[in-house]
């Protein structure tokens, strides 16, 4: 251990309480993606009491505190930390204002993040890094609300529903080199590097029937929600055509479903994901699911319309970065990283910025229970939140000491699928759509 890893040890445990206190407050103040207000407030204020120039208001809610600007010639490394919490209110510590929940450990990222920026911003510590830092807050991981999402976008407020996507788009990414991200994991320790996980579109199916007393002159009426539990059906039949390797996953909910129990239903609506571990997989599963949509639409003599939005695109095989293994050997001894690897139904918006440049991802511990569930618990506070933040802080160090030498070599041998955000654009416009079926 040098001197300055010490010094970034020391100043996050003089710190602990602070940290603690921050992600408590994050933990039970959970609030939904691009509403994040009080949340990304909260962050913003603490980057400013720590002197950091800060950057509001991007992609809604998001905000990019920087240190030392003057050296991201050399390298720019972003900490990425998410806002948004999940509408879990049987969670004891859902926000009873939004009922949000933070059963997914977006908070103990951003006490991470928090963290780590108290250490890093020691003079001493910030001086031995030859590279920018950009304290990044993101909005909106979590993927749902499709409907208010499509609001935002009529608006013109937002083009894509996750929230890295967005920031993406508008070029809140092009001043960033690499980004160091981080996940909770239910049990102990530390696992560094990163398996495959699915990509996919998101849809807003829209059944219009015709009105009518259900019960006095059903005939006059035509059944939305029949047309819909039609296309669900069909939906739920296509199933069989998945290939077990394409890890298919489509969950639809209906969210509207009739107005009055003695009314024929005249409108439904369906919301869903189509998930798949391909671009090419998902891109099928997408017509799939239209296809059956449509036919429960021409089975009761309904309108159907079909909105398509981009969603995730998959993550990528991440190797495991030495860097991280050695902080982790630090910020919690006598526990040796793991290598965590494999494929996942799940996805995440990380995965997009994947595509652009390299990203290195670690978990930390201290949980229980089901990631989105109600019985998600923090059980080991030192494990969720302090860790969490000396892996950051070592890492950066890391990558960004002697000339920032490390941060240029892995992105110069980094090859994006992506050179741009234009060019990420261009192709997520292609699963911008809207179809109406008679």
């Amino acid at each position: 251990m040098d001197r300055t890893e010490l010094l970034i040890l020391q100043a996050i445990d003089g710190k602990r309480q602070e940290i603690l206190d921050f992600a408590r407050d994050i933990y039970s103040h959970g609030e939904l993606g691009y509403k994040e207000w009080r949340t990304g407030e909260k962050f913003i204020t603490q980057m400013q009491a720590l002197g950091l120039p800060v950057e509001k208001n991007l992609a809604i809610t998001g905000a990019k505190a920087y240190l030392n600007q003057e050296k991201k010639g050399n390298a720019s490394l972003a900490l990425l930390g998410e806002l948004d919490a999940l509408r879990i209110p049987g969670h004891k510590f859902a926000n009873p204002e939004t009922l949000a929940a933070h059963c997914c450990g977006h908070h103990a990222q951003l006490a991470g993040v928090f963290g780590a920026a108290l250490a890093l911003t020691v003079p001493e510590v910030a001086e031995t890094l030859d590279g920018q830092v950009v304290f990044f807050a993101t909005p909106a991981e979590e993927y749902g609300e499709i409907e208010f999402k499509n609001r935002l976008r009529k608006e013109g407020k937002i083009k894509y529903g996750g929230g890295k996507c967005e920031l993406i788009r508008i070029g809140a990414f092009d001043d960033i080199d690499l980004c160091l991200a981080h996940h909770t994991a239910p049990g102990e320790g530390v696992l560094i590097g990163n398996g495959t996980g699915n990509g996919f579109v998101s849809k807003v199916i829209r059944y219009r029937g015709k009105a009518a007393h259900a019960a006095d002159c059903p005939e006059n009426g035509v059944n939305a929600l029949s047309a819909a539990s039609l296309g669900l059906q069909a939906l739920a039949l296509n199933r069989e055509t998945f290939r077990d390797e394409d890890c298919v996953r489509i969950h639809p909910i209906i969210t509207k479903g009739g107005d009055l129990v003695n009314i024929v239903p005249d409108e439904v609506v369906v919301e869903t994901l189509v998930r798949a571990k391909t671009l090419a997989a998902f891109e099928a599963a997408s017509v799939k699911a239209d296809r059956s949509f449509k036919a429960g639409a021409l089975a009761l003599g309904a309108k159907v319309e079909i909105e398509t939005l981009p969603g995730y695109l998959p993550t990528l095989e991440e190797k495991p970065l030495p860097e991280l293994a050695q902080a982790a050997a630090l910020a919690a001894p006598g526990n040796p990283a793991k290598v965590l690897g494999g494929h996942t139904g799940g996805s995440t918006d990380v995965g997009d910025v994947q595509h652009l440049m390299p990203v290195f991802t670690f978990r930390t511990g201290g949980v229980s229970g089901g990631l989105h569930q109600a019985d998600f618990e923090v059980t080991d506070e030192e494990a969720a939140y302090i860790v969490t933040a000396k892996i950051f802080a070592l890492a950066a160090y890391q990558l960004l000491k002697d000339g920032a030498a490390r941060a240029r070599q892995l992105v110069e041998g980094y090859r994006p699928i992506f050179p741009s955000s234009k060019e990420y654009v261009e192709f997520m416009d292609r699963f911008d759509s809207k179809e109406v079926f008679v």
